[in-house]
């Protein structure tokens, strides 16, 4: 899972697998190993109406709504949008790249715009 942060605006992309197990278990999480502490961040299933978020301590969760979720896992829709107070959230999932890159994509989605 990959997170994107620039200023009022949160982006969360997941893997093929990563969206499995939201699908699954709903909840998929990753963190970033500090000196002091790890920084997670995660995505949550709830019973809420709209995608939310929230940080507490060292931990930002992003609260994806079940009926979403079954959206995500089960169609082709690439993601959802919302919004907590004045934090843009989006949560997608992650395609190959087109360019060249080192990083391992063969878990992420074919790439739409890739043309064989």
């Amino acid at each position: 899972m990959k997170i994107r942060i620039k200023d009022n605006s949160i982006r969360f992309r997941l893997t093929q697998s990563e969206v499995a197990e939201l699908g699954e278990s709903g909840i998929v999480s990753s963190f970033t190993q500090f000196v002091e502490r790890p920084f997670i961040y995660a995505i949550e299933r709830t019973d809420d109406e709209v995608l939310s978020a929230e940080f507490i301590e060292n931990r930002m969760v992003m609260k994806m709504p079940k009926r979403m979720v079954e959206e995500f896992v089960s169609t082709d829709r690439v993601g959802f949008d919302g919004q907590t107070g004045e934090i843009k959230l989006l949560v997608e999932k992650d395609f190959v790249c087109i360019d060249n890159t080192l990083e391992d994509q063969s878990d992420n989605y074919p790439n739409p715009n890739l043309k064989c």
